[in-house]
């Protein structure tokens, strides 16, 4: 399938504006490309821990719009450019100008899968929907993930160390938290291990309807499970909401979410409750360590897997 993309030239002030415009007129995606650096809540979103070296903001920005080949582009540019120069009124556009060119077999929701393929930890055998299951796999135990627009295939290395510490530690009806669920893969594992009730948090929306359609493809939509978008962190009405008594808390985000969240942690855990914790880039170790430590925990162990570390802490 082949698309016409639009590249507008234009400035960081204006992005805002021109993508709401670009909505209004029916163009259903774009992409932006600028030198801000990325803010902490979109560094979180995006499973970033460590940011690459941007050349200096510049105050331009490109966004880009795709049409089907066959449609009316004309049309469509037409009114991008009256919406572009009716903005030029009330801030500043830069260039405005257009750039056309062709791009061919843009399938974003899809053309991702060609590198996600079923793969094994220990005795989990971690599918996409849309493989068939070998007969060498008959006896493992089966979780199939469609991430959809969420992050987590399993595939991360601090995935993996989160569910070889849920192999370990899981007791048969524990109840479990799961911070930053994603695409709910953890939630599943945790299931599928034995846990008898879930709850799990997003900051992102689109998380949380990933994790529901997982559940299902898993058959495990009628299991004991609640999800809530909020930030544990400082939001006191989604604490008091998840409760407290769990048996064992998760939490694959980052170094600079966990460290903050630390402190609110014990007041959700049973005393000896389990904290699994990764998203950590190794030269943070000591920094998080010192967090868990010091909001009440002992650390039981830390495992290793490429530059990413899990602290595993018990509650005192």
């Amino acid at each position: 399938m082949k698309w016409n993309k639009f590249t507008i030239k234009t400035t960081t002030e204006a992005e805002d504006y021109l993508s709401a415009m670009l909505d209004e007129v029916g163009v259903e995606g774009i992409q932006i490309e600028d030198h801000v650096p990325l803010s902490r809540e979109d560094q979180a979103a995006m499973f970033i821990d460590f940011l690459p070296d941007l050349p200096a903001d510049d105050g331009t920005s490109l966004i880009s719009f795709y049409v089907e080949e066959g449609m009316d582009d004309k049309e469509i540019l037409e009114k991008v450019k009256a919406g572009i120069e009716e903005w030029r009124h009330y801030v500043d556009i830069g260039e405005g100008t257009i750039i056309e060119s062709e791009t061919e077999d843009l399938d974003w929701q899809n053309n991702w899968k060609q590198f996600f393929s079923s793969f094994t930890i220990d005795d989990i055998l971690i599918k996409p929907t849309w493989e068939k299951k070998k007969r060498e796999d008959e006896n493992k135990i089966l979780i199939e993930i469609d991430p959809g627009v969420s992050f987590g295939t399993g595939k991360h290395e601090t995935t993996q160390l989160c569910i070889r510490q849920l192999r370990k530690h899981m007791r048969e009806g524990a109840k479990v938290l799961d911070l930053g669920c994603g695409s709910g893969i953890l939630s599943i594992v945790a299931l599928k291990l034995g846990a008898g009730e879930i709850v799990g948090t997003d900051i992102d929306r689109d998380c949380i309807v990933s994790t529901k359609e997982n559940l299902k493809v898993n058959h495990l939509q009628d299991a004991k499970v609640d999800f809530y978008i909020g930030n544990l962190i400082d939001d006191t009405a989604l604490q008091k909401e998840i409760g407290n008594e769990y048996d064992l808390v998760v939490a694959n985000i980052l170094a600079d979410v966990i460290i903050p969240m630390a402190p609110v942690i014990p007041d959700r855990l049973k005393k000896d409750g389990i904290f699994i914790t990764s998203g950590i880039i190794d030269f943070k170790e000591e920094e998080v360590k010192k967090a868990i430590i010091n909001a009440g925990f002992e650390i039981l162990e830390t495992n290793y897997q490429g530059e990413w570390v899990n602290i595993t802490a018990r509650k005192k």
